[in-house]
């Protein structure tokens, strides 16, 4: 905080005033209500869920509206108030399978089980300015049919590597919220710092690989959204224990593998699951993590895509936004000590080589 000028905390509280004023707006206009925001910007609402790993549309909405729109202030305010809150258990695995979607496609085959099914989708949009007096009608169908994945059909006739090894040996997943992640992670903890990364960023790193730094030449084997039952393992209980739904995306992303010592020329995967809706961070983080595999598959590791820690470090919006705003804090005593030395080093230009060398 800007203890350190003059006003102290008087000037704070002005700024916190003066921030919610800004924040209001004009008083002639209705404040926009929480319920308006989660649905009517369930996109938003849906990546600051994510990113900030609590599945709660009232409160990701709630934090939209207190941050004015500002995304990484959003994800911010939602994990700090998330580490507030007790940890009754784990759930188990969510069985994406058993997914009822609200829509459907691949990119790799036309006629899939079960059909295509488009969905809410802006990909077919003109990209112009919708007319507001437009309402959508409400007789839309759902469909809530079960849908196997396509990848399994790849799997049948062992073109593409199996969604686990034959013999499970996996070990316990990490909690990236509750311990810190250590290099090299694991596919699981990669996967979890990946779905809490900054959409932006993942979708540049995406980008890379597709333009030659990573080597990766994908397909978008399936992309679903859809709700999916949550369970949890009570003592006493033999069955599992269901006790709720949450809408996700997922995408599986198919590459090219030539094949390695050990491994036979096939299809291998890329993995990304999001809250809600969110098929561009989606399908970001399933690239991602297809090149972060580089080394699982004895591929060069040449890109900054296939750099874990490169990734993993930079990924995190919280992170990367406390590092860069907190240049707008006091350096007074920092700013004064590199001036005296610049000073000293014009006054005696014999020893500015070295001098710069030992201040580096």
């Amino acid at each position: 905080m800007y203890v350190a000028v003059k006003g102290g905390q008087k000037a704070i509280a002005h700024a916190h005033a003066l921030l919610a004023k800004e924040g209001r707006g004009a008083l002639s206009v209705d404040r926009l209500s929480v319920d308006a925001v989660a649905g009517q910007l369930p996109v938003l609402v849906s990546r600051v869920m994510t990113e900030g790993s609590l599945y709660d549309p009232d409160l990701a909405a709630r934090a939209i509206r207190q941050s004015q729109g500002d995304v990484i202030e959003a994800i911010t305010l939602l994990r700090s108030y998330r580490t507030t809150l007790p940890r009754l258990g784990y759930t188990r695995p969510i069985d994406t399978a058993r997914l009822t979607p609200q829509r459907r496609v691949s990119a790799t085959f036309k006629d899939i089980p079960g059909g295509q099914q488009l969905g809410a989708t802006f990909d077919y949009t003109h990209r112009l300015f919708d007319d507001p007096s437009d309402v959508l009608g409400d007789n839309l169908a759902e469909n809530p049919q079960s849908m196997p994945r396509v990848t399994d059909l790849l799997g049948a006739d062992a073109l593409l590597e199996p969604d686990h090894p034959e013999v499970w040996d996996d070990p316990e997943p990490g909690d990236l919220t509750t311990e810190p992640g250590l290099f090299p992670m694991s596919r699981a903890g990669r996967l979890q710092a990946l779905a809490r990364g900054d959409e932006g960023f993942l979708l540049a790193m995406g980008y890379s690989t597709q333009r030659g730094f990573g080597n990766s030449h994908p397909f978008a084997g399936e992309i679903r959204v859809g709700e999916v039952e949550i369970e949890i393992d009570v003592p006493g209980v033999e069955h599992p224990v269901p006790v709720g739904r949450i809408e996700v995306t997922e995408c599986q992303m198919i590459n090219q593998f030539v094949g390695a010592p050990g491994a036979p020329p096939q299809f291998t995967r890329g993995y990304g699951l999001v809250f809600g809706r969110g098929e561009r961070k989606a399908m970001s983080m399933a690239l991602v993590d297809r090149a972060l595999r580089a080394e699982e598959f004895d591929e060069r590791v040449v890109a900054p895509a296939q750099d874990e820690e490169f990734v993993v470090s930079h990924a995190d919006s919280v992170q990367a936004a406390g590092f860069v705003e907190h240049l707008k804090l006091p350096h007074y005593v920092d700013f004064q000590a590199e001036s005296s030395l610049l000073r000293r080093l014009r006054s005696d230009p014999s020893n500015s080589k070295n001098s710069v060398g030992g201040a580096e």
